[in-house]
């Protein structure tokens, strides 16, 4: 970690205290918190407490409001921002604020106006990474910002795997590998609550794409599930141990998330042992008794849902409908999520504090440096070379910021007014906004390399931008794929004809580089005649600086592809939105004739999961198809050498071996392990990685041990995982297609509680 991180991150953690102190004070007797918890068990104690609540309290507590659409409904005072739930001050129960909070405390259409907060890089880049301290760093610093604005529950921990790379949120996610998402989900879950305040994990499960996502039935068997999407909800669950998990809006199986009692009650809380409370995705909840039988403890943003469906409640109770020992669970579950993450003890401060926002943009900054991936770098084109004299900047507003993605995580960031362009077609939410954060790689170029002379060309007459590359020394054009929550987009292909803008450039200019602002995959019809190529993905508050960083040689890129490149739309699963062209017609029948638009309406439609565990880069395997560039794919301005490779086996399979910077410069190295078993048509899975940073010539000795779940398969007979006894491949690599040095090991056959 470097020192400037170590610093900003110093700041934060001080951040994170004020304004507690006096809290403690008020602490009932045998309470103190400690490690994020109390030294009496929380359930206990919260249970303690449910005891001496009314009927109508217990009820309260299970609505969450929306505060644009709850005036009237509370006496408190309403933020506006996601959500608000009314504490019981006779029995100490605290007032909670809920803020939607992916990538920064948002405040999508400046709800509360002059209101910023430090934008953190799509998580894309941070699983790129390959870093938990950096989801750590990540999450403890927006957590930070969140108190001091009055928040204590984050609608964060995004860990939903990249099924389909044309999803338009997958810039929110983590990518496609259960192992690597759900440990950089844990990893950012615990930061932020290390600020006493919950954070949820989301979207529990299978919301893997925009189209269609309130009526979509997400169809798959129980063991590719176990191994792949709730095999990375179990890894943050584990590792971050969030306050509360949120259910989704599609249907899995046949039944809503947010009433489906086998993922609620029989996974979740039976099986995993699950703590907290699950609250509703807003506009999630479809029912009353069936969705509290079935193990919704919240109806969350309740304004948003076709009715109040809890305003029922107390009814179904007095009824019998609904267990009163089921509405005490509920209640139990939300307090118990309050009392372990310390929020209950730790009330957020009554005024805004003050945020040491120089010291959270080089969080942001860190981030956004770490996560860059360099492509490809024929002829060594990068880092830009101190005597090139004439470089010309291309496209992508490079001159004006850098772009984010769009939907509830936006955020207002810090550093100048972001340039924002509504949406008046295909926009799928009201707030959706093409937003730029003011953090122009334009002008940070020019700062890093003020010898040069760095001029710009907007790209939109490409003949002009062709000239200006051919009479430079060096063309760098920056391209954009703007993608958002709630829709998906309709192909790879980079928007408004940049492909061709690149392939003219490239074709003047020899020495061409594309700095890629995307949030997923993009095709590359021009990658050969390209020499270098940056994937920024949407870089955050600093991306400006980042960018020129990774450009000039400052800062070594590190990152690796969290996300397989496809070389053709075909390779997919899946090569376009499921249900996208019905509803785009239903939508035009409806428009057509709008006295009976109702009748148009797609109620369900399903989405048949054929890769089932085999998600992203094991797809790719079992099918035998090549990707442009492989997931944990990237380069850097040194090499690095494995030598001396040991593989040991028995009741745990682990490689240990030496990593060698054998190049010029310090630099990160991320060596993955690959695993399968001997024998087994099964494709080859990520089972442990790490982050190596290393002097020139500097050597370290590493051992990397495979998580054991993704040795085994899921039993449902058992139930539970079941590795089986036998050889297994273990393959050190730099990428998912990497079999450079494959060894084999003998492990012991074993089994694990589900």
């Amino acid at each position: 970690m470097s020192r400037r991180l170590q610093a900003a991150l110093a700041a934060v953690s001080v951040l994170a205290l004020t304004g507690t102190a006096a809290c403690f004070a008020r602490q009932p007797e045998g309470a103190a918190v400690e490690n994020g918890a109390t030294q009496k068990d929380a359930r206990a104690r919260a249970a303690a407490i449910v005891a001496k609540m009314t009927l109508d309290e217990k009820i309260a507590l299970v609505h969450g409001l929306f505060p644009p659409f709850a005036k009237g409904k509370t006496a408190n005072e309403l933020i506006p921002s996601a959500g608000h739930i009314d504490g019981v001050p006779r029995l100490g129960v605290p007032l909670l604020r809920e803020s939607d909070a992916s990538l920064g405390v948002a405040n999508q259409v400046e709800q509360r106006k002059g209101d910023v907060a430090t934008a953190l890089p799509s998580s894309l880049a941070t699983a790129a990474s390959f870093d938990p301290e950096i989801a750590h760093a990540g999450g403890v610093m927006i957590g930070a910002e969140a108190r001091a604005k009055r928040f204590n529950v984050l609608l964060a921990g995004g860990v939903n795997l990249t099924r389909d790379p044309w999803n338009g949120r997958n810039f929110e996610y983590l990518g496609e590998d259960p192992l690597l998402a759900g440990t950089l989900a844990g990893a950012h879950i615990a930061g932020v609550q290390s600020n006493r305040i919950v954070s949820t994990v989301k979207h529990f499960a299978l919301n893997a794409q925009e189209t269609g996502r309130m009526v979509a039935d997400a169809r798959i068997d129980e063991a590719s599930l176990r191994e792949s999407d709730l095999l990375a909800f179990q890894i943050a669950i584990e590792r971050g141990k969030p306050g509360s998990v949120m259910c989704s809006y599609n249907k899995v199986n046949g039944d809503w998330a947010c009433e489906n009692d086998f993922l609620l009650n029989h996974v979740l809380k039976r099986d995993w042992g699950y703590r907290g409370w699950v609250m509703s995705d807003w506009g999630g909840v479809h029912s009353t008794a069936k969705a509290a039988n079935a193990g919704l403890d919240q109806e969350s943003g309740q304004e948003l849902d076709s009715e109040i469906f809890f305003d029922k409640l107390k009814a179904d109770v007095e009824a019998g409908k609904v267990p009163i020992a089921r509405l005490d669970d509920m209640v139990v579950r939300y307090l118990t999520g309050l009392i372990e993450t310390g929020l209950f003890d730790a009330p957020v401060p009554d005024t805004v504090q003050t945020i040491p926002y120089a010291q959270h943009a080089e969080v942001a900054q860190r981030a956004a440096e770490a996560g860059i991936v360099l492509l490809k770098n024929d002829g060594g084109v990068l880092p830009l070379a101190a005597t090139a004299k004439r470089i010309v900047v291309i496209g992508g507003n490079a001159d004006v910021g850098v772009l984010s993605g769009g939907g509830s995580s936006q955020v207002r960031s810090v550093g100048g007014a972001p340039i924002e362009i509504p949406l008046t077609t295909g926009a799928a939410m009201s707030f959706a906004r093409v937003t730029y954060h003011a953090s122009a790689p334009l002008k940070a170029l020019r700062a890093a390399m003020p010898q040069a002379e760095i001029s710009f060309v907007d790209g939109k007459d490409v003949a002009a931008a062709a000239a200006a590359a051919r009479a430079a020394d060096i063309a760098i054009v920056f391209a954009t794929q703007w993608t958002t929550e709630a829709q998906d987009v309709p192909d790879l292909s980079l928007p408004d004809g940049q492909d061709a803008l690149i392939a003219a450039v490239a074709a003047a200019q020899p020495k061409t580089v594309a700095v890629l602002e995307t949030g997923g995959p993009v095709l590359m019809p021009w990658i050969k005649a390209v020499p270098a190529v940056v994937q920024a993905w949407y870089p955050g508050q600093r991306g400006g600086e980042a960018i020129a960083n990774i450009l000039t040689g400052r800062v070594n890129p590190s990152g690796r592809l969290p996300i397989t490149f496809l070389a053709a739309a075909a390779q997919a699963p899946r090569p376009a939105p499921v249900g996208l062209d019905t509803m785009t017609s239903l939508e035009a029948q409806a428009a057509a004739d709008p006295a009976n638009a109702s009748k148009f309406k797609l109620t369900s439609f399903p989405i048949d999961y054929v890769e089932g565990a085999d998600v992203g880069y094991r797809w790719y395997e079992k099918q035998g198809r090549q990707p442009l560039f492989a997931f944990g794919h990237g380069l850097s301005y040194t090499s690095f050498t494995y030598r001396r490779p040991v593989v040991t086996g028995g009741k745990a399979l682990s490689i240990s071996f030496e990593v060698v910077n054998s190049g010029s410069r310090a630099g990160a190295d991320v060596p993955q392990m690959y695993v399968a078993r001997d024998g087994s048509k099964a494709p080859m899975r990520l089972a442990a990685f790490t982050r190596v940073t290393l002097k020139p010539g500097e050597v370290r000795r590493v051992t990397l041990t495979a998580e054991p779940r993704i040795l085994a398969d899921y039993d449902v007979k058992l139930p539970g995982w079941r590795v089986a006894g036998g050889t297994y491949r273990v393959a050190l690599g730099r990428d998912a297609t990497d079999r450079s040095i494959v060894s084999t090991a003998t492990v012991a056959a074993t089994t694990m509680k589900p």
